[in-house]
This record gives C-alpha cells, sequence and structure tokens, in this order.
C-alpha cells in the first residue's frame, strides 16, 4: 500500500460533515507509515473543509470528479479541464428537450451559477447546504456586448454542469441522460437521493486524474487502495489494484469493485487500512517530494 485514494461524501464524510475519529487515527497512520494520501472528490475546492479541520489534511485533492487538481495546503488550483460552451449549450438543449422541468447549473473555479428553480429548499438532502450554495450563486453575466462576443474569463470556464429533475429517481434520471449526452460530456451522479446528474469534461472521470498523479509519482495501479460508494467512482474503484467500495454504496460501485469495505456506518474505511497496516505488509517509506503536476493542454470554454 503505497497510496490511499478516498472519496469523500458517504466514504470518509457523513451527511453532518462529519469524519469519526477512528477514521481520522486511520489516516493518521497511514501516513505515518509512509503511505500517501489523496482525496478524491465530486465537490468543488471550496467545499473541502473537513480536510483541513478534521484531517489536517494539506496535500493534493482531485475535486470535481476528476476536472480540478487542487492543492489544498496552498489553496491553489494546479490544473482543471473545462468543458467547450458549446458542449454545455448542446447537453442543456438536449435534457431540456427531453425533460422540459429539469434546471441546470454550472460549476466554474469562480464559483457556482444556478438558474432559478434548480436550488429547492424545501427538499431535505438540500435544506442543510442551501444557504452555502446561495452565497456561492453568482450573477448572470452577459456575453455578448453590442453585438460583440465577450471572451470567457479561464476562472469562470465550466468545469461540471449539472441538470437536476424534480420527480424521477437519482438512477432513472442518470440513465436516460447517459443516453442523450454521453458524446458530449462524461456523466454521472453522486447524491443517492436527489436526481441531480453530474456532467465532466469528455473522456474526465476520478481514474484518469488519479492514474495521472500515481504515474507521475511512481506509483503503480497495484499498489494502490481505493474507496468510494456511489457512480462517480465506479472507474477510480476499476482502475485500482486494491479498489473498495462501501458495503452500504450504490450498486454500480459495488459492482465495480473487486472488494467490499464494511459499511460507512461501521468506519469501513478505517478497518480495511487498519486491517493493511497490521498484516505485516510494510508500507514504502515516503517517496521524495514530486514537482507540481505539468499544466496539461485542455479545451477550455
Amino acid at each position: 500500500m503505497r497510496l490511499i485514494a478516498s472519496d469523500l461524501d458517504g466514504t470518509i464524510v457523513g451527511h453532518d460533515g462529519k469524519i469519526s475519529a477512528r477514521t481520522v487515527d486511520a489516516f493518521a497512520a497511514a501516513r505515518a507509515a509512509g503511505v500517501g494520501i489523496v482525496f478524491v472528490t465530486g465537490r468543488p475546492p471550496r467545499w473541502l473543509d473537513p480536510l483541513v479541520d478534521q484531517l489536517g489534511h494539506e496535500g493534493l485533492v482531485i475535486c470535481s470528479n476528476g476536472a480540478v487538481v487542487y492543492d489544498l495546503g496552498q489553496r491553489r488550483v494546479l490544473d482543471r479541464t473545462t468543458i467547450a460552451a458549446d458542449d454545455v449549450y448542446a447537453a442543456r438543449e438536449r435534457i431540456e428537450q427531453a425533460f422540459p422541468d429539469a434546471r441546470f447549473a454550472l460549476e466554474s473555479l469562480a464559483g457556482f451559477v444556478v438558474e432559478p428553480g434548480f436550488l429547492d429548499i424545501e427538499s431535505i438532502e438540500l435544506r442543510e447546504l442551501a444557504p452555502q450554495w446561495i452565497a456561492d450563486v453568482l450573477p448572470r453575466r452577459a456575453r455578448v456586448t453590442d453585438g460583440v462576443e465577450e471572451e470567457i474569463p479561464d476562472d469562470e470556464s465550466v468545469v461540471k454542469f449539472l441538470a437536476k429533475h424534480p420527480t424521477l429517481t437519482p438512477d432513472d434520471f442518470l440513465g436516460h441522460v447517459r443516453g442523450l449526452v454521453s458524446d458530449l460530456v462524461a456523466v454521472t451522479h453522486s447524491s443517492p437521493g436527489v436526481a441531480l446528474v453530474e456532467m465532466a469534461p469528455q473522456g474526465i472521470d476520478k481514474a484518469v486524474t488519479l492514474a495521472r498523479y500515481a504515474e507521475r509519482h511512481g506509483i503503480d495501479a497495484g499498489d494502490v487502495y481505493a474507496f468510494g460508494d456511489m457512480p462517480n467512482d465506479r472507474q477510480m474503484l476499476r482502475w485500482a489494484g486494491h479498489g473498495y467500495a462501501m458495503a452500504s454504496g450504490h450498486p454500480e460501485a459495488r459492482e465495480a469493485a473487486a472488494n467490499l469495505a464494511p459499511p460507512f456506518d461501521e468506519d469501513g474505511v478505517a478497518q480495511v487500512i487498519e486491517g493493511v497496516l497490521a498484516s505485516g505488509h510494510d508500507a514504502d517509506p515516503p517517496s521524495p517530494a514530486a514537482p507540481s503536476p505539468e499544466p496539461q493542454d485542455p479545451a477550455r470554454a
């Protein structure tokens, strides 16, 4: 075990935003044993406070389902891959034609832009997040002035496009949207209780960016222990030599992984880490500090 790659919500972070003391201790023990740690999440960089406040993590975080690489210690974006504006418009048009009740939002490095009706503050799942989401909402900006199209600033380019439906189940909506726009964007979801589909740049997911990180640090997939619980973790769990889906997780995650960790409520990730550390298979010594990842050449919206 040279690297632990863990999802956050439903894997080590509960609905209350807390990480258990046992899990905190397990990650501390792994770090002390020389194991590298990277977190891989659908969250944007601004929602990483639990990692700092509870785990004291100051390393790398792969955010927005692989579209953003973020240095938490320096609070700095190292890399991003954005969705072309034409693909956003085309995806929205197709989804809206099939589902007129759908509502949309855009995630950029500058913040979160929603259209009216996207934030349902009456929803139990969103009630706790609504104040934070509302605080991050950016005003819509005109992109055409006097007939001249303005260039979108780089930090406002889209790294995640979201669609929400008021009545469908999360899995039903995901299945429909995959069929509509998979030729334009990568489609997944990570919310167990809301029909909220997350769209990333084509060819980008957690596994792609994690694999690049591991290669850059000379770590083989066989030495990676990955943990996740939702469809947006599938590719990462398949890629890692030791992919663990939470027993409490989504069926798509469980089917993708070769191994099951005990449920979230039983500190499943901590149990696996503790078992590996206690097995007598010493972790490799820490690798020398690697330079920041070289900027890629992503398509920018």
